[in-house]
């Protein structure tokens, strides 16, 4: 009897989540499956089409055109925020007056909401005022006396390595976990290696980085479920059309306008589902890579 209370007693604990997850997530879920095979404009009911929004994806200029562009940002952005969170942890990490100081200095950016980050640099990328052009152009100058500042918000070009930059401001995040668990590696093993003669570098090649090892791929695979997932920054800083070019055009954004803007909810959720089997792919694809490389205690 007391068994039956427990199980009762923990169901109803769980019945509020239950109700949340089925109501926000499940249902959502299944019904974006069955919308994307179906004409469906949100004022009118489902027609369905079957395999249509597909077929029209594969002819759909624009949708490769973002699809690109929203790997060509994960191909940058991943790797970029897994060496420079990492550099700044070993940094951190070999510091030892003010540990806590800059751990709260590099983490002070994630307070900030998207939408203040993007007004900060609307003014840090302004081609003639610009904080960074202003930093950049004594530099570059030594190399040529000709030096044009680059238009990080009007050239298609360089719309990119602008979001790559903004998305560096914000990975204190990623650096305090790889703090946090480069303070649990044992200092026995920095010992042994030093015995064995090991340099600076090699220490944390070979014993540093094993064993985080864990952390450094929770957050590559984190990094590939939030670089697909960009909205905010570029639709702040390039506007409704991803700026000259649509060079700041992503999925997610073109995937909000066919839903809210040209009320194609079908189409919207064939190219949703496209996204999640191109996330999931990756992840997949991390797990197997990983599989051999990454170092877990105890295993």
């Amino acid at each position: 009897m007391a068994a039956i209370d427990t199980k009762r007693n923990g169901l109803m604990l769980t019945l509020p989540w239950i109700i949340g997850l089925s109501i926000f997530t499940l249902y959502p879920f299944v019904a974006s499956m069955y919308y994307s095979f179906t004409d469906y404009s949100v004022l009118l009911s489902p027609k369905w089409v079957g395999l249509s929004n597909f077929e029209e994806m594969l002819n759909d200029t624009l949708f490769w055109k973002v699809l690109k562009n929203t790997l060509l940002l994960a191909a940058m952005t991943i790797p970029a925020g897994l060496v420079v969170s990492l550099c700044l942890a070993l940094a951190m990490n070999a510091t030892k007056r003010g540990q806590v100081l800059y751990s709260v200095i590099f983490y002070l950016p994630q307070l900030v909401p998207p939408t203040a980050t993007a007004l900060v640099f609307m003014w840090i990328f302004n081609a003639e005022y610009g904080l960074l052009n202003n930093a950049l152009k004594p530099i570059l100058s030594i190399f040529s006396s000709s030096w044009d500042p680059p238009a990080w918000l009007t050239d298609s070009s360089w719309a990119l390595p602008a979001l790559v930059l903004v998305g560096l401001w914000g990975v204190g995040q990623s650096a305090f976990i790889y703090l946090a668990k480069l303070q649990d590696v044992p200092q026995d093993l920095y010992e042994a290696a030093e015995i064995d003669g090991a340099s600076t570098l090699q220490k944390i090649r070979h014993v540093a980085l094993p064993m985080i090892s864990p952390v450094i791929f929770f957050n590559v695979v984190m990094g590939i479920i939030g670089a697909f997932q960009i909205f905010t920054t570029p639709f702040q800083l390039f506007g409704v059309d991803g700026g000259k070019d649509r060079a700041a055009y992503f999925l997610p954004h073109y995937i909000f306008d066919h839903a809210f803007t040209y009320l194609r909810m079908g189409y919207a959720c064939a190219m949703s589902w496209i996204l999640f089997l191109l996330i999931l792919m990756l992840t997949i694809v991390a797990f197997w890579l990983a599989k051999d490389r990454v170092y877990y205690a105890g295993r």
